[in-house]
This record gives structure tokens, C-alpha cells and sequence, in this order.
């Protein structure tokens, strides 16, 4: 669909998330390393996808009740903006929770609790989610198609994250230090990407609300 071409973009911001790679890099140095960072994501998933269907239904209900569904997605899309020009200056240096010798052990059920705990955790990471969720609601599609489309959005954003059970998986024992460095790299590497990204974003979608509200007319 001609969507996924503005959804990608935010999808690659989306899955910056040091946060939930730490904790699920975590669960797999446990005893059940496969099962528990399995049944962290799927926790985070489902969490994800639940919360993206009430707000997809909460930013409706505004477009419904303002009568101008078009223009307070662009309303909508410039506040959002801002939210991730602010979040591109303040993750420079404050990138959210991580795991440390305090964590609880984990079991099946509360991996599974904690992997939709992360998504306020990290609530920072998940603000490109907001912007998805405007950008599947100004195409119009009909509610079984607007949940799919967030349904696999939600699933491509997982995908990243099942490196860490599949390697559990591949490579036993041998998945933690490979696993780690790839944690370590992420947590640096956010320090810089994040706020790269999220400030492009917010840019991106900032021009092309402007844009709108001074010729009628979006860019994408």
C-alpha cells in the first residue's frame, strides 16, 4: 500500500528502542532465555497494538466531534511534531530505564507484564507511534482495514526485536556476549540516532502540516 511508504520511515524511528532490547537482552541471560524474552515481546506487542487501537479510536472521535476529520489530522500531526522536535533535544541525554541488579526474576507471566510495562517505560521511543497512527487514519480506510494495517505495523516492529529469542534459540550460551554487544552498541548508538531521527521526523512532519495549512494540500 502507498501508505507504507510514510509508515516506513516512522517504523525505522519506531524500533530505536535501547529500552526494550535491554530488558529483553536481560530475560535471555535467565535460565529460560527462549521462553522469557519470547513472552516479553509478545507482551509488548500485544500492549503496543491494544494502546494504538484506543488511540486510534480516541483521535477519531476528536476528528468526529470537530466535524473537519482531514484538517485535525494535520492539527494533530503538527502538535506531534513539536512533541518529537522536544523529545529529539531531551533524549540526547535522558534515554529511559534500563535493567539493572535490582530486576525482579522473571517468569513467563511477568515477562510477559513486564514487556508491556516498557511500553510507558519507555514512552519517549513510542512517540513516532502517535505519528503512525495519524498517518493510517488520514488514508480512510474501513476499520477492518485501519486495524490490519496497524496490526502489521505492529508485527514489523516486533520483527527487529525477535534477534534476541532467535539467537537464544540458535546459539545457546553463546547468544549472551553476542547479544550484549549488540545492547551496548544500541545504547550508544541511540545516544545518537535517536535524537537524529526523532528531530527529522518532527521536521518532516511539521513542513508537511505547514504545508497544508498554507496551500490545502499535503506532501505526502
Amino acid at each position: 500500500m502507498e501508505v507504507w511508504s510514510v509508515l516506513f520511515p516512522i517504523l525505522l524511528t519506531d524500533v530505536v528502542n535501547p529500552v526494550l532490547f535491554a530488558f529483553m537482552v536481560y530475560a535471555a541471560g535467565t535460565a529460560r532465555p527462549v521462553l522469557l524474552s519470547t513472552s516479553m515481546l509478545m507482551g509488548h506487542t500485544v500492549a503496543y497494538f491494544s494502546a494504538g487501537v484506543l488511540l486510534a479510536l480516541f483521535m477519531e472521535r476528536i476528528a468526529d466531534y470537530l466535524a473537519s476529520p482531514h484538517t485535525i489530522d494535520f492539527v494533530i500531526q503538527f502538535l506531534i511534531a513539536i512533541v518529537l522536535l522536544w523529545l529529539a533535544y531531551r533524549t540526547r541525554s535522558d534515554q529511559g530505564k534500563r535493567p539493572d541488579e535490582q530486576a525482579p526474576e522473571f517468569t513467563v507471566v511477568s515477562a510477559f507484564g513486564f514487556g508491556a510495562v516498557i511500553n510507558f517505560v519507555g514512552i519517549p521511543f513510542a512517540v513516532p507511534y502517535f505519528a503512525a497512527i495519524d498517518q493510517i487514519l488520514k488514508v480512510e480506510l474501513s476499520v477492518t482495514q485501519t486495524v490490519l494495517l496497524l496490526l502489521s505495523y505492529n508485527l514489523a516492529y516486533a520483527i527487529p526485536f525477535a534477534i534476541v529469542p532467535v539467537l537464544s534459540m540458535v546459539m545457546g550460551e553463546r547468544a549472551k556476549p553476542v547479544l550484549n554487544r549488540i545492547n551496548a552498541f544500541l545504547d550508544k548508538a541511540g545516544g545518537v540516532l535517536m535524537p537524529l531521527l526523532l528531530g527529522l521526523l518532527g521536521i518532516a512532519l511539521l513542513v508537511d502540516a505547514v504545508v497544508y495549512f498554507a496551500r490545502g494540500a499535503s506532501l505526502f
